[in-house]
């Protein structure tokens, strides 16, 4: 913690300092901040730090910024539920790791990064990322971060459910955007348009992301907790009854969430393919509380029972 701590002090200070003198925001100060280290013009002293030090000094900073300075699009995804995600893009992929080859990882909402980072950072140099993010600010912090932490992740800034230029990648990860998607003349040109009104954002997320992603892919979803609850729920049980096989949905503590209305699942899909096949059984679970040690080594082991039992 004392890295992380130097690490952040540093950011903030110089970052405070350039908010006054150049009147900026806080967080356009951040990327002023990380580009001069990039550059090496001001760099911090100090011991070497590891890339997920570096990260979490950076996440802090983002998340203050973003608190002084709330927009709606500007959100990121907690450590512990990135952490979550991580664990299971490593338990789902180990099959890959034997091959040799590297596993990429497409995040279309990568926002500033943290998600698709933390993920990258427990799986070590086995992975290659792509993000897609349409804010300029939020893509800019990623590209920074990248750099930093030294991950080899490919950036487009453009809106994610228009046609991208990308390969089909191994596994998906995402913090589902959750809203109304504001464009009719994109969202008619998907399965998951809405028969009437407005489609969730969310859901054209997923068809996207299954469009993108390499037969018997590995998608993972951080997705409303009443996502099969909507109006237009029928319409994507539908659709994944077609194109994916659901292999687990992991509700996720209320504690980590301020609001209950805002609470979210992991829900995990493989992309169906010729030769593949659905699990014998769909791994339903609900994680503890974050701080209960032992009911947390519970849950794993349950996991990993549950994983045997597939083979």
């Amino acid at each position: 913690m004392e890295t992380i701590e130097k690490l952040f002090s540093f950011i903030n200070e110089n970052a405070v300092k350039i908010e006054e003198e150049k009147e900026l925001t806080y967080l356009d100060s951040v990327l002023e901040v990380l580009n001069a280290w990039l550059d090496g013009d001001k760099i911090p002293t100090g011991k070497v730090a590891t890339k997920e030090d570096i990260r979490k000094a950076i996440q802090l900073s983002i998340l203050k910024g973003m608190r002084e300075n709330a927009q709606p699009n500007h959100q990121m995804t907690p450590d512990a539920l990135g952490l979550l995600v991580g664990y299971f893009v490593e338990q789902f992929m180990d099959n890959k790791k034997t091959e040799g080859s590297k596993i990429s990882i497409l995040d279309p909402a990568v926002g500033t990064g943290n998600l698709l980072l933390t993920v990258m950072n427990l799986l070590e140099d086995r992975v290659e990322g792509v993000g897609v993010e349409v804010d300029e600010l939020l893509i800019q912090l990623a590209a920074a971060s990248a750099d930093l932490t030294e991950q080899p992740i490919a950036l487009f800034r453009q809106d994610a459910l228009q046609n991208l230029m990308i390969n089909p990648a191994d596994a998906i990860v995402c913090d589902l955007p959750v809203g109304y998607y504001p464009n009719d003349d994109v969202a008619k040109d998907f399965e998951l348009k809405a028969a009437e009104g407005m489609t969730y954002a969310h859901h054209l997320f997923i068809e996207q992301s299954l469009k993108y992603s390499k037969d018997g892919g590995y998608l993972f979803f951080l997705v409303p907790e009443n996502i099969f609850e909507s109006e237009q729920a029928q319409g994507l049980y539908k659709y994944l009854q077609q194109t994916a096989w659901i292999q687990a949905v992991i509700q996720l503590p209320d504690s980590l969430f301020s609001n209950k209305a805002h609470a979210k699942s992991l829900f995990i899909l493989q992309k169906k393919s010729a030769d593949g096949k659905p699990v014998k059984e769909v791994l339903l679970a609900k994680v503890p509380s974050m701080t209960n040690k032992q009911a947390l080594e519970m849950f794993f082991a349950k996991v990993q029972i549950w994983k045997k039992e597939q083979k």
